[in-house]
């Protein structure tokens, strides 16, 4: 395992592990880790022996702190951009895995740092987290779809609060807010998140699968649909 890898990856039983690997500067993300991170869902999807995901990131400090500004704010021409992001789709890819994914959250969670969290079927918060969306004040929105995926998850009121104001929250104000889905001690969170990523294990996975994909296929379709036939 090289020691400059942005992420790692690693496999116990039916479970996959994905670390954000940049603690010393708070994992936040930049276009290495992006590939790195592209390759390593793209194995996830692959192997059907994989039931569920944990992600989470290295170091006492962050989750991740946000995106590399010095390189992402480099905009490449948009022909090289648009071909970029064919190749290296990674918040498509994260939405389109059958695996249920948990995050796991600590210290703090910014920017692309909650896009990527939303990306997640759950949410476990340990309760030194500290969330924040601070593109507005950088002239910025955020990049990687906090526009729409923050709204969904806690409404456009909370969220617009979030997006237009860049004040920061603590986790019990998320959980209030339904953007995580529980909060624990800073020192039980692995050990939480491992116990719900095992009972998700034990179940049929045909089932557990169904039901995700039932649930993200269906969020904007109406109750009564008419019936064929």
């Amino acid at each position: 395992m090289s020691a400059d890898q942005t992420i790692l990856y690693e496999k116990q039983g039916h479970i996959a592990y994905v670390t954000l690997n940049r603690p010393q500067v708070l994992n936040i993300y930049n276009v290495c880790m992006r590939d790195e991170l592209y390759e390593a869902l793209s194995a996830v999807k692959a192997d059907t022996d994989i039931h569920v995901v944990i992600l989470k990131g290295a170091g006492e400090k962050a989750f991740c702190a946000g995106a590399d500004l010095t390189e992402f704010l480099s905009a490449p021409a948009p022909t090289a951009a648009r071909h970029v992001r064919w190749q290296r789709d990674v918040w498509g890819l994260f939405l389109s895995l059958p695996q249920p994914v948990i995050a796991a959250l600590h210290g703090y969670v910014f920017g692309s740092g909650i896009e990527m969290a939303m990306c997640c079927d759950i949410r476990i918060a340990a309760d030194d987290c500290v969330f924040g969306l601070p593109e507005v004040a950088l002239g910025i929105i955020p990049a990687a779809g906090a526009t729409q995926t923050v709204p969904r998850a806690i409404g456009p009121g909370p969220a617009l609060d979030l997006l237009l104001t860049g004040r920061r929250i603590g986790a019990q104000e998320a959980l209030e807010m339904k953007l995580v889905n529980r909060v624990v001690p800073r020192s039980d969170l692995l050990a939480a998140v491992e116990a719900l990523a095992e009972k998700t294990t034990g179940f049929d996975q045909r089932a557990v699968r169904h039901i995700k994909q039932a649930v993200s296929r269906g969020l904007d379709l109406p109750l009564n649909l008419p019936l064929r036939g």
